[in-house]
This record gives structure tokens, sequence and C-alpha cells, in this order.
């Protein structure tokens, strides 16, 4: 910590924690609708990540190197960008504390800063993660290190791990194992090789309707799936994974199971710094209206993406919708009007079920199918992986994180 920034004060009027995907498309959507706003966005990386191209990556079609851009590159220009840590919110006051020993007030706070992948939640990951056939697509740095593992395997374990919710995108764990399994299958080696997908509860997919499309998947991969199985402990160099299952009485044991292969999604929690304000539920995430996305105690307080306390799927696409709603919302608050839009709880996971074919799970609050074009929801589609694999990514960078919203439209308050 530099001494010369220890008690500065920062005088903000709209301050956004976090400059990822909700940090930076809300600055660009406010801009866009009120260009003079006085924006300063808190985000220490130098690099802005599209991780839902991650699994492309780990699934051979995508370089890693087109999933990062610099900060700067993205950061809207009329916005002053802190690059520093919140290391604690004290909303009662309007304060947040930076870990450079910097203050920061404001009128009007926005929170997004993501969550936190707890990769040390499980017992020897981290020191093993990258190497001994141990990998994940939720990491940037490992993401192509599962597709030269997919590449290499000839025969053999191989496991795919999904943590207990709440996590980012519902999918991405099955999206590993069928994108592996269609390669292996196309290379006439899937015979030889034993895949198990490992899920801490009872159902494979959390919306209803999209479990017997997928279930058609997991047979034609031959894949068998290990219900209410959390991965707690990894040794790489014995390849060994532990899970701790539970049976039908509620039992836990605790199972050892050798693997050739293991792709794992970590645990993952809200932010300390979030964890431990006010601004938390019981849980730790930041706690909103449902609908609105306002803070359900502090008013002047809006927040979105994963750190939310909303029960809709933790995605890119939530934020998209999201973004929407906190801009308008706020700025009618700012406006002293009343709210003009509410949140529907949309999410989408585009599973991809196959190179070249994806489901397009698109829901919102209590599973409600809400989906965008007038297609069976259900139905794996080519037309959806050009979705996916390429318009996007392209929409990400070009779109999203510009202002422009395109098949945003969600529900006027009535």
């Amino acid at each position: 910590m530099s001494d010369q920034h220890l008690g500065q004060i920062i005088r903000g009027d709209i301050v956004v924690i976090g400059g990822g995907t909700a940090g930076i498309a809300i600055v660009a959507s406010l801009l866009k609708r009120a260009p003079n706003l006085k924006i300063t966005v808190i985000e220490p990386s130098a690099q802005h990540y599209y991780q839902p191209a991650w699994t492309l990556v780990g699934g051979g079609t995508h370089e890693v190197k087109t999933t990062v851009r610099p900060m700067s590159d993205v950061m809207p220009r009329q916005a002053k960008w802190l690059q520093a840590t919140v290391t604690q919110v004290a909303p009662e006051r309007r304060l947040l504390t930076l870990d450079n020993g910097c203050n920061v007030t404001y009128q009007n706070l926005i929170v997004c800063p993501g969550l936190r992948l707890a990769w040390e939640k499980i017992e020897g990951l981290k020191a093993t993660l990258g190497k001994h056939g141990v990998t994940s697509n939720y990491s940037y740095e490992h993401a192509a290190y599962t597709w030269q593992l997919v590449k290499d395997m000839r025969s053999g374990r191989a496991i795919f791990t999904q943590p207990a919710n709440p996590f980012k995108c519902a999918g991405a764990p099955q999206k590993a194992l069928y994108l592996s399994c269609d390669h292996w299958l196309r290379q006439g080696v899937l015979k030889n090789v034993g895949v198990e997908f490992n899920l801490p509860g009872a159902a494979l997919f959390g919306v209803t309707d999209f479990v017997p499309p997928l279930m058609k998947y997991i047979e034609k991969y031959r894949a068998q799936l290990a219900f209410n199985s959390n991965l707690v402990k990894v040794n790489g160099l014995s390849q060994t994974a532990w899970f701790k299952v539970k049976d039908a009485a509620g039992g836990v044991t605790l199972q050892a199971k050798k693997f050739d292969f293991l792709h794992v999604v970590p645990p993952q929690v809200p932010p300390d710094f979030i964890r431990q304000s006010s601004l938390a539920n019981a849980e730790g995430w930041c706690e909103v209206d449902a609908h609105s996305l306002q803070h359900v105690r502090y008013l002047d307080v809006f927040a979105l993406g994963d750190v939310c306390s909303t029960g809709n799927a933790k995605t890119a696409a939530a934020v998209r919708k999201q973004v929407v709603v906190v801009a308008e919302n706020l700025l009618a608050l700012r406006k002293q009007q009343s709210f003009p839009l509410k949140y529907d709880g949309y999410g989408a996971c585009p599973l991809t079920v196959e190179r070249g074919k994806v489901i397009l799970a698109e829901f919102g609050y209590a599973g409600k199918l809400l989906p965008t074009f007038p297609l069976a929801p259900t139905t794996a589609r080519r037309l959806a992986w050009y979705l996916k694999a390429y318009f996007l990514p392209w929409f990400y960078w070009n779109g999203m994180l510009k202002g422009r919203e395109w098949l945003t439209r969600t529900s006027k308050v009535d």
C-alpha cells in the first residue's frame, strides 16, 4: 500500500464496483442514455475476459487468446477508472475503502464485482490444477489444457464434476462433458473411455423441460451419472479424486475414484468484502429485490451480475437483461420517479451438446421458459451453435460492451 494514498477521499457520483461483463455493460448503457453522467469504475484487473467462450476453448473450437482484451480497450472513455480493489463497503456512510488506502464516496452505488472461484475448498486442487490430467474450463489459464487432454486421450477414465449451487453458468460443467465426448466419439475412441459426471444434487439440470433432450446425449455418450456426489479432494500424482456421496437415507460416505482425466468446476462464493458487509444476505450475496435489482435496505444501491442474491442462472445472458433494468431504474430513482422496468429472472445456457449443435436453454424465475426465437427451445440446433460460437462473441465485444441493447425486452412495471 502506498503511503501517498492513505486517507485520500475520492468523491464520486455513480460508482460501479467491477469491470467485468456487468460492470462495463452497465456503464456503457448508462452513458448511452445520459452521456454527461459522472461514473467511476473500480476494477483491479488490467484484462477483460469473455468467459463464455472458455467452454469452446476446452472443446477445441476457439483459441484462448481471442477471449481476452486489455481493460483499457473496453472501459468507456467517459468513465473514470480506478485500478484498485475494494476491501470494505460501508453503505450506511456511502463509503468504500480501497486496497491502496483511498476512500471513495458515492451518491449511487452499482455493485457488480462478480463472484470468487473457491479452488481452495477442494483439498489438493490448487497444487495439481493444470497437470496430472486435472483441468478446468473455468480458468483462462487451463481451458486450453482441457483441449490438450481431450485430444490426447485414447482410453481411460474421464470424470467431470459440478459444485453445489450457486455457480456461474449452470450448463457449463455439462458442456465440457458433451464436447469432450463428441470428440472422442468422432475419433472412434469413446468406446475405450469410461465417462462419469458427478453432480451434488439429484437432477441433471434445474429446469425440467431440458432434462429429456439432455438425457438423450448422456445416453449417446454412454456417460454414467453420479448424483449427490460432491468433489472434496484431489491427488494429482496418484490421479485419485475423493467425493462425499449422500445416500437415500441422508448418510454421507467418502468415495475414492481413480481418473485419467478430471474436469473440475470449483465451488463459488461471494467476494469477501460483500459477504462481510451489511449489503449481504445470510448467504453472503448482495441482497436486492428480485425484480427491481435495487438493494432491499440501501435504496441508493443497485446490483447486477453474479454477485446478486436473485435466484436466476448466473450467466452473461442474465446480465444482458439486468443491465437495462438497472439503467432505467437507477435513472428513474435519480429523477425521483417510479421504476419503469422489472427483471423476470431471464438467463440462458447455450448447451453445446455436440460440436455444431446447441440446445438454447432460456428461462426465468421458477424455470419458466423464455425463448427468444419462435422455435422449440428443447431441440438441439445448428443455428444455435452459430449463435453461441460466432455471433455472441462478436456481439459481446462490439455490442453489449458498447451499450447496444439488442433483444433485451423485459417486463414493464404494472
